[in-house]
């Protein structure tokens, strides 16, 4: 577990605040493709999940986006020949347009910062109890399902790093003996984490079942609460994101990659860019407030 609940504020608001946060900067990574937009996503999801995981895990991002980037603009490449700058031809004879290589660069960056908000941001602040609290009424069937999913991954990498521990132990882990035995050792370990995981999903499945979950009526206790913090912050998340929306319904952000490039750059769109980037970059903001909150506090009981 990173130092989430140690030290970042914005993990600590109403799960209300963070679910509409992410839902905004989500939303406009998947969908918007403005070069200018393309960046501020990317940094902030970088930036936060810097802050989030620190620098190890600033480093495992950077060896998993960087090479997923280049390849996803290498193959768009490949098979990307329209546009109408020609740079130069390839071997095969097709032409290497300007246009195919910035098309390319938009698809990997939009895909780099999309994982990047899931796995570096959202999965660390969303928490199971969190989703609970915001679906578990009105849809508690898939609140269950959306929070196992989440919890999947990172639970399925620990206890995969376990079993191989296990494994390597006496002499079967996937780096011992030779190409044949290390498939078959690979396999056995793989068929135990299936068989681990469809258990879990079971026990997890009758326990929710045996405490009533789902059940009309049934009470739910819940430690959150809605105060004056949440309510500037979603005050302040609301006025950026739906700002960036109507901006960009109104032609704000308007670019084109194909036939030809072109993007604005003009006042408004800067604009647009700015209040993108105070809301991305809001929970850096807050969690830099509380720090110098907290330093003053202490300089003041120091002195005293």
């Amino acid at each position: 577990m990173t130092a989430v609940g140690n030290r970042d504020a914005f993990s600590a608001c109403h799960p209300i605040v963070n679910f509409v946060y992410f839902a905004f900067v989500i939303g406009f990574s998947m969908t918007h493709t403005h070069p200018g937009a393309l960046a501020v996503s990317l940094v902030c999801a970088v930036s936060y999940g810097v802050y989030l995981g620190g620098g190890k895990a600033a480093r495992q991002g950077l060896l998993f986006l960087l090479p997923m980037m280049l390849f996803a603009t290498v193959l768009n490449i490949a098979f990307n020949h329209r546009g109408g700058t020609i740079l130069t031809y390839l071997p095969s004879g097709n032409p290497l347009t300007l246009e195919s290589i910035l098309y390319g660069a938009a698809a990997a960056v939009m895909l780099a910062a999309v994982i990047s908000w899931f796995l570096g941001c959202f999965n660390q602040v969303m928490s199971t109890d969190k989703l609970i609290y915001l679906f578990g009424r009105a849809v508690p069937a898939l609140a269950l399902v959306f929070s196992m999913s989440l919890r999947f991954v990172p639970r399925f990498r620990a206890h995969i790093r376990v079993i191989s521990d296990a494994q390597k132990c006496i002499g079967r882990d996937v780096s011992d003996g030779n190409l044949f035995q290390k498939a078959k050792h690979g396999v056995r370990i793989l068929s135990m984490m299936v068989t681990w995981a469809l258990e879990n999903a079971i026990e997890i499945a009758d326990s929710m079942k045996s405490r009533g979950y789902g059940l009309p009526g049934r009470a739910a206790f819940s430690i959150y609460r809605f105060d004056r913090r949440d309510r500037r912050m979603l005050a302040w998340i609301s006025l950026c994101g739906v700002y960036v929306a109507a901006g960009t319904a109104l032609g704000g952000l308007y670019h084109r990659y194909l036939p030809t490039y072109r993007a604005d750059w003009n006042i408004y769109t800067v604009s647009i860019l700015l209040a993108y980037l105070a809301l991305g970059m809001a929970p850096l903001i807050l969690n830099l407030r509380e720090d110098l909150l907290w330093k003053k506090i202490r300089r003041i009981e120091s002195t005293t």
